[in-house]
């Protein structure tokens, strides 16, 4: 991202004002000074499928990092981590989940691999790394 450290970090950690910069979040709320529930679509085409969970965020400014602990929700048990590095020009950043899928006996794991992530996790998250990298590159 093309832009100071400093605002990167800002708007990816300010939560509360994503549904105001990303278009694809529905509502952010915070419920305790580390609890968040937050609700996007997921588009498919014309229509949207609507998201949810709640995780508890963690800041780690001097470390560059956000992370997230999902404790609600169909992604229960997914570690979040935002990695934010000084770059030339800028910042690069990269978002890890963690998650070995819902606790459903035989198809979790499955389902996780082969839906829950690839089609629902990465479509929210990509569209999220690329809303923050507009909103911060238009200042």
């Amino acid at each position: 991202m093309r832009a100071p450290l400093e605002r990167v970090y800002a708007a990816a950690s300010e939560v509360e004002r994503w549904p105001s910069i990303l278009p694809h979040y529905r509502w952010v709320r915070r419920f305790e000074r580390n609890l968040v529930e937050m609700a996007a679509w997921r588009p498919f085409g014309p229509l949207r499928y609507p998201v949810w969970w709640v995780s508890e965020m963690t800041l780690d400014k001097p470390a560059g990092e956000i992370r997230y602990r999902h404790v609600r929700g169909i992604t229960r048990g997914m570690q979040v981590t935002w990695k934010l590095v000084e770059a030339e020009g800028g910042v690069d950043v990269e978002i890890v989940h963690t998650w070995d899928g819902p606790r459903w006996p035989l198809i979790g794991r499955l389902a996780a691999n082969l839906v829950i992530g690839p089609v629902f996790i990465h479509g929210v998250a990509s569209r999220t790394l690329a809303g923050i990298k507009s909103a911060v590159e238009r200042g």
